[in-house]
């Protein structure tokens, strides 16, 4: 009996059947942790809000350098230590000034006749005649004591009370001149003291202000009514404020209008002003513009002068050369000055 054995089986690849693959299953990624944050030192400064537009390259937005943005003003010019109260006050002057003071002082001009205006004008200088002799006194200067008298005593008389100024006439040569408690004391060597601007006084100084109201006790306790009354001190207040506020106009309009800092230049002015009419007492003469005043000539109109001393507010006045005549003497103290309008 023959034993028959299986024949070996032979898989091909061919016939190895393909395995069934299991669905794959996704691993859950794992993130690292992020570091932890360093904590910055607390310095004080809070850092810059960058603020970036959408449509804005940052790189191209201009920066604005420290030096272009104004400061605010500190500290104050020589002088004027009330800088800051006297600034306050001049916008307050200049407001009050647009809106009444100067409307009503052109409209005084153009409503008055110029001779009764020049009239009005010789009866106060008059009037004041007294104080300018007291201070020629104090200021030892008798020979131009002498002439204000001779001037008061004139128009008193020939020039009906004072409203002619028949004085500064050429047959006379005793044109007005202007002297107070100010110019006595800055004569004697007392400093100006701070700058003061106040509302509808204007420019002056701490000694010039005093001297000011020391003059307007003077001829009231000398003589008393009617010069003590308010019913002279208030229209005589109105009528000269009103004056000098108009004929001044043309000069103060454009001293002020062209100026890029009009406070600091009308201080500048004024100082320089006064401290050129100084400096003329003690060489044994006023400036110009105190001999030379177009508000004394009752003929000419002031409005029409060609020249004065606000022209140019970076002249030094003390420096000006003095004042010439008609044959080109200089008037000093012992010479006859020469009328502004012979």
């Amino acid at each position: 009996m023959a034993i028959t054995m299986p024949a070996p089986v032979v898989q091909t690849q061919a016939s190895t059947p393909k395995p069934i693959s299991a669905p794959v299953r996704e691993e859950p990624q794992v993130v690292a942790p992020s570091p932890p944050a360093v904590e910055q030192p607390d310095t004080g400064v809070a850092a810059p809000a960058i603020t970036l537009a959408p449509l804005t390259d940052p790189a191209a937005t201009p920066v604005v350098a420290a030096e272009s943005v104004p400061a605010a003003h500190a500290g104050h010019a020589p002088g004027d230590p009330l800088e800051g109260f006297n600034r306050v006050m001049f916008a307050i002057h200049q407001r009050v000034d647009r809106a009444v003071f100067r409307p009503v002082a052109l409209g005084y001009r153009h409503t008055v006749p110029r001779p009764v205006r020049s009239g009005l004008r010789n009866f106060f200088h008059n009037l004041g005649e007294p104080l300018v002799f007291l201070n020629d006194l104090l200021q030892l200067k008798p020979g131009r004591a002498a002439r204000t008298m001779t001037r008061f005593l004139i128009n008193s008389t020939i020039g009906i009370g004072g409203l002619v100024d028949v004085a500064k006439q050429p047959n006379f040569g005793l044109p007005h001149h202007a002297n107070g408690f100010g110019d006595t004391l800055g004569y004697y060597g007392v400093g100006p003291g701070p700058y003061i601007f106040l509302p509808l006084v204007g420019p002056t100084t701490l000694r010039d202000f005093i001297g000011g109201q020391g003059e307007g006790f003077v001829i009231p306790a000398a003589v008393g009514n009617p010069f003590d009354r308010w019913e002279y001190q208030m229209p005589k207040a109105v009528i000269t404020g009103l004056d000098i506020r108009a004929e001044s106009d043309d000069d103060f309009k454009a001293l002020l209008e062209s100026a890029v800092d009009p406070y600091a230049t009308l201080r500048s002015v004024y100082l320089q002003d006064r401290a050129g009419e100084i400096e003329g007492l003690h060489s044994g003469r006023r400036r110009a513009s105190s001999a030379a005043n177009p508000l004394d000539d009752p003929l000419s109109d002031p409005a029409g002068a060609k020249t004065s001393p606000l022209d140019d507010p970076l002249t030094d006045p003390a420096t000006a050369p003095a004042p010439t005549g008609d044959k080109g003497t200089t008037p000093t103290e012992t010479s006859t000055p020469v009328p502004a309008h012979p």
